[in-house]
């Protein structure tokens, strides 16, 4: 049986709800940006953040990010600041603000939005040759990815 991304962005939502976590639709946003409440209602693992961070098709910080300590990791980018120092530079809240959706803290960042479903704009057939998806689509990262992501980056201190 095929889902729509409708469909299976409403499951996800579900999911998240009945676990006790927060939907990407209900997530609140402090003035800064900062998300001061767990969205999995769990704490994050390091270990499973640094694999996020340095996975292609999951969250892949490290296109776009510095990091000296996933050095191993090939093809560091510099289009965002390096993360070393991260957890001295933000707070987790700030933290998780940031990986959920970055452009409620810097406006004209091209950091994707791994925790949304809603308002994106796409070009469609024009530029990818396939038919636009309809909103709600699947958030890039569950509420325990961005709760992982963010425990790896509280360890980075100078």
């Amino acid at each position: 049986m095929k889902l729509s991304s409708a469909t299976l962005a409403a499951c996800l939502i579900a999911k998240a709800a009945a676990a006790g976590g927060v939907a990407p639709q209900d997530v609140s946003f402090a003035e800064d940006g900062a998300v001061a409440v767990s969205l999995s209602g769990m704490a994050g693992d390091p270990a499973a953040g640094a694999r996020i961070m340095t996975t292609r098709g999951k969250g892949n910080c490290i296109a776009c990010h510095a990091v000296t300590t996933l050095a191993d990791a090939p093809f560091h980018g510099e289009v965002g600041p390096a993360l070393d120092g991260a957890a001295d530079r933000w707070e987790e809240a700030q933290l998780r603000g940031i990986v959920a959706d970055s452009k409620k803290t810097f406006e004209g960042s091209v950091m994707p939005s791994f925790y949304k479903t809603t308002g994106y704009i796409r070009p469609g057939k024009g530029y990818t040759g396939r038919a636009a998806e309809a909103d709600p689509m699947a958030p890039l990262l569950s509420a325990q990815e961005i709760e992982d992501v963010v425990a790896y980056l509280m360890t980075l201190k100078d």
